[in-house]
């Protein structure tokens, strides 16, 4: 359940969560992601879903919805930190994880909003089985489509697609260390190597464990870029419900961090 705050004079509704995200400068018919946290917001009626529903009343019907539905678990246990697990155990989580489905694989870590999207009539997810996103609205398939296994966040990611929409990102109460555009800022800015990984997937029906080379991401100088961003004059701030939200134009931020990244990384 949400937190009550006794401070909170009603619960927020779908009507004045739309409201809240109209003020903010959410625009009817485009393409928004979104990163979220359900628990910043406060005490919502309906609670994930409500929140989902004021999102689409805000965008209305032409436009597109994203969201991150990241499953991380779907990796080699080999680099697994958060909890690491022993190495004896290694060989049989790489035999055994079932493979990537879009409509079966959970989400980690992202959230009851994201999964309550996913779970949208019509809704579509990407096929990269630790990095997918999941989108509803005209634009969901060309956001979706293409997403291969060794770019999770450049250039034939949703990420990518979204740039290319001059898609809007909205983060609910959540700050820029959740904001996964900030990925493809770093592809392009080529401050990253890249790591080994590997991942449980359907090739023609039949599960394969697959190994394939990704960028070695380093979000600790998110939240510096972010905020050298806002200071630039990029982000709108608002209150949705009890959340602090930052609105962005997503090409924007991409094209101001590849240039920060560029200049502030070693």
């Amino acid at each position: 359940m949400e937190r009550i705050d006794e401070d909170q004079a009603l619960p927020w509704t779908v009507a004045t969560l739309a409201a809240d995200l109209a003020a903010l400068g959410v625009r009817p018919g485009s393409t928004l992601v979104v990163h979220s946290s359900l628990s910043s917001i406060g005490y919502v009626t309906g609670g994930a879903h409500a929140v989902v529903l004021a999102l689409v009343d805000a965008l209305g019907p032409d436009a597109t919805l994203v969201v991150p539905t990241h499953s991380g678990e779907l990796s080699d246990p080999g680099r697994w930190q958060h909890p690491p697990v022993p190495e004896a155990w290694w060989a049989t989580i790489r035999t055994s994880m079932p493979a990537f489905d879009p409509d079966l694989t959970g989400t980690r870590a992202m959230g009851a909003v994201p999964d309550t999207v996913r779970h949208l009539p019509g809704a579509v997810r990407s096929a990269h089985p630790a990095y997918s996103f999941s989108a509803v609205g005209p634009n969901a398939d060309a956001v979706t489509a293409g997403h291969r296994l060794a770019d999770g966040f450049g250039e034939t990611s949703p990420l990518a697609r979204l740039y290319d929409l001059d898609a809007d990102i909205l983060l609910l109460g959540v700050g820029h260390d959740c904001d996964t555009s900030l990925h493809l800022a770093e592809h392009r800015s080529g401050t990253c190597g890249t790591t080994r990984q590997g991942a449980p997937v359907l090739i023609d029906g039949v599960r394969h464990w697959v190994e394939y080379d990704e960028l070695e991401f380093d979000t600790g100088d998110f939240v510096e870029v972010g905020a050298a961003a806002a200071a630039a004059g990029l982000e709108r701030t608002g209150a949705v419900g009890a959340a602090t939200a930052r609105l962005l134009s997503q090409p924007a931020l991409v094209d101001f961090a590849s240039a920060w990244f560029a200049e502030h990384r070693g």
